[in-house]
């Protein structure tokens, strides 16, 4: 799931609704000595709202500059603290983002989505104990974020403690039974429990909600490989890289959160000559979905 799309569903549920006169509505001038507290603070709530519309637009670069006037201009308002901590972190400013997102926390300590947000951020620090902190106070007062419980079992799943992370998993799959990244993610934890057979039947309840993801379909073709179903696998492989040839980098199956057992197993089925060549193919021309 996009990273700016979630953090839209949260700012979604905050409260950016403050009424903005037309005048000061189309205000996008930096503060100045002549422009009054209360006027400066509906400029950088306009402004918020106007980053969100970029954001939606996929137009971070614009949004950014905005993002930081914005605080300027309303500093007791948290909205635009969080929506800058979560550009910010979108960027790669883990720290940066975190800094800006406390300082929303402080200003809002109620606002669940804040919290939810830290956790995020904690987790992409590698953090996994303060994203699993964050994110359950951010649960405790929004328990149906779906993505909040999808961070949450990542993050125990990273520090291998496979009971908790299938729990959330389950959790946010009681909200959604077709949130399919947390059944592609318990099928993770299987594996690398050793439970292959449970592994593949989650993998492919993944594919029946949607036959186009990449992820599920290289699990599968890497478990039906290493059980010995060679040319099975070695078919679905091949489409599942020509899908998206990113699968193909460990390190960026790594980042998706495949376990060490998957790993070890994935570097054997891309060695095999056939997946060397599939992989040769798509350097030459990568003109396959990102």
């Amino acid at each position: 799931m996009p990273k700016f799309n979630w953090i839209l569903s949260l700012i979604a549920s905050t409260s950016l609704t403050l009424t903005v006169s037309p005048v000061l509505g189309q205000a996008l001038l930096p503060y100045s000595p002549e422009v009054n507290p209360e006027q400066a603070e509906s400029i950088g709530i306009k402004l918020t709202q106007d980053v969100i519309e970029l954001l939606r637009f996929g137009k971070p670069e614009l949004a950014l500059p905005r993002a930081e006037l914005a605080t300027q201009l309303a500093p007791e308002r948290f909205e635009p603290w969080l929506v800058l901590g979560t550009i910010y972190i979108e960027g790669g400013e883990i720290e940066k983002g975190i800094n800006a997102l406390e300082k929303a926390q402080k200003l809002a300590p109620k606002e669940g989505s804040i919290l939810l947000a830290v956790g995020s951020a904690y987790f992409q620090k590698g953090d996994y104990q303060e994203a699993i902190k964050n994110l359950e106070a951010g649960l405790a007062l929004e328990p149906n974020s779906i993505q909040g419980l999808f961070e949450l079992g990542n993050s125990y799943l990273m520090l291998k403690q496979y009971e908790q992370a299938i729990a959330s998993y389950e959790r946010s799959l009681e909200i959604e039974p077709k949130f399919w990244p947390s059944i592609n993610n318990i099928g993770l934890v299987k594996y690398e429990q050793g439970d292959v057979a449970t592994a593949l039947e989650l993998w492919e309840k993944t594919l029946e909600l949607d036959d186009q993801q990449p992820e599920p379909m290289l699990a599968i073709a890497v478990a039906n490989y290493t059980q010995g179903k060679k040319a099975e696998g070695l078919d679905l492989g091949k489409k599942a890289l020509f899908l998206d040839s990113s699968y193909a980098d460990l390190d960026y199956l790594k980042k998706n959160l495949w376990g060490e057992r998957l790993i070890r197993d994935t570097t054997i089925f891309l060695e095999d000559p056939t997946m060397q060549d599939v992989i040769s193919q798509l350097q030459k021309s990568p003109t396959q979905q990102e």
